[in-house]
């Protein structure tokens, strides 16, 4: 169901989903493009603002700033996912693989890897963090201010 709770998770969670983004793409090498990356984080933040944090909305302050950090932990795990296996598409239709689709499955997982270990910067991480606390209380404030 549709809440103000809901919608205040989702923008925040758009927000910080796009702001780290934003703070990965130096990472990605001055002749890489950065793409999508930001547009299709921000939705991914977007989906877990208003599924994750916005259902639990209404269980008081502390609560609410675990609940914001482990949406922001969902929001960066599934934009790493998402734009691994987008790499390891690529990579197949290049031939990259071979014929083992075992190896393609796994090529997800560390490029994973490697990307999380690109995003352990303080600007990428700072974002995550303090928006993921930011985020639970505006949206516990929200939840308690509009019922």
């Amino acid at each position: 169901m549709p809440t103000t709770a809901r919608l205040v998770a989702a923008l925040w969670f758009a927000t910080i989903g796009w702001l780290a983004a934003n703070a990965f793409v130096p990472q990605l090498g001055a002749g890489a493009s950065a793409g999508y990356l930001r547009e299709v984080a921000a939705g991914i933040g977007l989906l877990s603002g208003w599924l994750v944090m916005g259902a639990m909305a209404g269980r008081g302050y502390s609560d609410a700033v675990g609940i914001g950090l482990t949406t922001s932990v969902i929001l960066a795990l599934l934009t790493l996912l998402g734009f691994s296996t987008w790499e390891m598409v690529v990579d197949a239709t290049h031939g990259r693989y071979g014929d083992s689709p075992m190896a393609a499955i796994a090529g997800i997982f560390s490029t994973m890897l490697d990307h999380a270990g690109q995003m352990a910067i303080p600007g990428v991480l700072g974002t995550l963090v303090l928006g993921g606390i930011g985020g639970g209380l505006a949206v516990e404030g929200a939840s308690r201010t509009w019922r």
